[in-house]
């Protein structure tokens, strides 16, 4: 298999004239880009950094961030991508469990930068007059002297670690995530497949290039010789005129941000035309949503992406409109299965609508081979070949799968074992719903009370609500016993709901309108 350099080659040996990347202004070429790629890649070799180093890169989604992990395939540096909003204690973990050489960082990360100890013991490339610096970005840029063509700078092999991601880290430390190249490739390879990209598409960078997704949509362009247009920070009103100024083709977005699209008051006046796929991942996208988001952009294609950092691709649904909730079936590298919720061996499985944990088998091409410096982590989640996603899910009569929350987020109340992803779909397509999350908080008799928490889009109380629900098709243990209407549904970087937050009370009220709250306590 081809390692990644050898994978940009492709598109610039295809399509050099082709444009390859925007950010604001700056439009480059995909030759144009390869040299400075190459500049890069030369210059962190002049750091001292060697194959198989590590690079910790802290920045937002600019093109430095862009040219920095294409650089690192082409020298067979293992690039190390961190949420640019990380604490110093996080960065310095990081910095530590990664073993880093090197850190390339932004003005808006430097703080945590300087106050971490282990940050002092590596090389720090500053951008953009950061301080703390002891060299700046500008000097890899400089153009050096080269013997032979450029296909000979391509250092690394299919085998070759190409990143470590780290993942969120709900409870505890964040679980570094390696993979090599072969692993990124394979995932890129069938992203291009499963959303059926064709040559030159064209893509909105927005998803944060710490994250797999957004990983995907970079290399994935690359595949098919298409445009990566840079989003730094996400902005609704920034994003909309992107799509129009460059005549976007395909977006890859969490399901907040598709919200947001749709929520900017621009939205009806902007042309999005061009946009003829979607795709999403990363949490659950609600009836509601779907609905809007099918009627507003009338897509050719709509994709529900299920996956992981882990294992890039669990399952595809290529029509995500035609069963609402629905994950599809296992992707072209995977195989899945559910099984029981207490499960000990792969071979445990659950039966047909019953709920169980996810898992997927370690030997397809997009699968990790275990937790960096964790053996910990590998011994909860590795077992006979594969992998327990700790998510949980059934797959239904027509052997489509259902993704319902995680192990950890299952509500159970008076001996039930509640989903919140079933609830939630019901409370989202009240037209007076903007977004709903459900959770489980303590109560004395039942362990668990179900809670709704609620963002309105106009004024609606609870009792309108719980009759929402005893009229729709949610059995009755599953229905909320309270309503909280909130100011925003707390989020982690990439949109996926942080539960964990509302069943802590760490929320702000909606108290702009008075608020009817709907208690029961009997279980009926």
């Amino acid at each position: 298999m081809l390692d990644l350099g050898r994978t940009f080659l492709q598109s610039v040996e295809r399509s050099p004239n082709a444009l390859a990347l925007v950010d604001g202004d700056l439009q480059l070429t995909y030759v144009q880009w390869h040299r400075i790629i190459l500049n890069v890649a030369d210059g962190l070799r002049e750091l001292g950094l060697v194959r198989g180093d590590r690079l910790l890169v802290v920045l937002q989604n600019r093109w430095e961030m862009a040219t920095l992990h294409w650089a690192c395939q082409f020298a067979g540096i293992v690039i190390v991508p961190l949420n640019w909003r990380a604490k110093p204690e996080e960065l310095d973990y990081c910095v530590t469990d990664a073993g880093v050489k090197a850190i390339v960082y932004e003005p808006v990360c430097a703080d945590a930068v300087v106050q971490s100890p282990a940050a002092r013991n590596v090389s720090r490339i500053g951008l953009d007059d950061a301080q703390g610096r002891t060299t700046t970005f500008d000097a890899l840029l400089v153009e050096r002297e080269r013997s032979g063509p450029t296909t000979q700078t391509t250092k690394a092999t299919a085998d070759d670690c190409s990143l470590i991601l780290y993942t969120s880290g709900t409870t505890g430390k964040a679980k570094g995530v390696p993979r090599r190249h072969r692993h990124e490739r394979a995932g890129a390879l069938a992203h291009v497949a499963q959303n059926l990209y064709r040559h030159g598409e064209r893509t909105l960078g927005v998803m944060p290039l710490y994250h797999t997704m957004g990983v995907r949509s970079l290399l994935s362009m690359a595949m098919v010789d298409g445009l990566f247009v840079c989003v730094r920070r996400w902005n609704s009103r920034l994003a909309l005129e992107s799509i129009s100024k460059h005549k976007l083709t395909c977006l890859y977005l969490v399901p907040t941000l598709y919200h947001d699209l749709l929520a900017d008051a621009e939205f009806a006046k902007v042309d999005t035309s061009s946009v003829t796929k979607l795709g999403f991942a990363g949490a659950p996208m609600n009836d509601g949503l779907l609905k809007r988001l099918s009627a507003a952009f009338k897509p050719e294609l709509f994709v529900n992406h299920y996956g992981s950092s882990e294992v890039y691709t669990f399952s595809i649904d290529q029509n995500a409109t035609k069963k609402p909730g629905s994950a599809g079936r296992a992707g072209i590298n995977t195989r899945l299965r559910v099984v029981k919720l207490d499960a000990k061996s792969p071979d445990d499985f659950a039966q047909v609508s019953e709920e169980g944990q996810i898992i997927a088998d370690l030997l397809g091409d997009e699968a990790f081979e275990g937790y960096w410096n964790r053996p910990d982590a590998d011994a909860k989640s590795l077992r006979d070949g594969w992998y327990f996603t700790g998510d949980t899910g059934y797959f239904d009569e027509d052997g489509d799968l259902y993704v319902s929350g995680r192990v950890d987020d299952m509500i159970i109340s008076g001996g039930e074992n509640i989903s919140p992803v079933d609830i939630e779909s019901v409370l989202s397509l009240h037209p007076s719903v903007d977004e709903v999350a459900v959770a489980g908080v303590k109560d004395e008799r039942w362990g668990q009370r179900v809670v709704a928490f609620i963002k309105r889009r106009e004024y609606v109380d609870a009792e309108t609500l719980d009759t929402w629900c005893r009229t729709s098709d949610l059995v009755n243990f599953k229905r909320p016993r309270d309503y909280v209407f909130v100011d925003d549904i707390p989020k982690s970087p990439v949109g996926k709901i942080l539960r964990r937050k509302l069943s802590a009370g760490e929320y702000q009220r909606d108290e702009t309108t008075p608020i009817a709250q709907h208690t029961e306590t009997t279980k009926e």
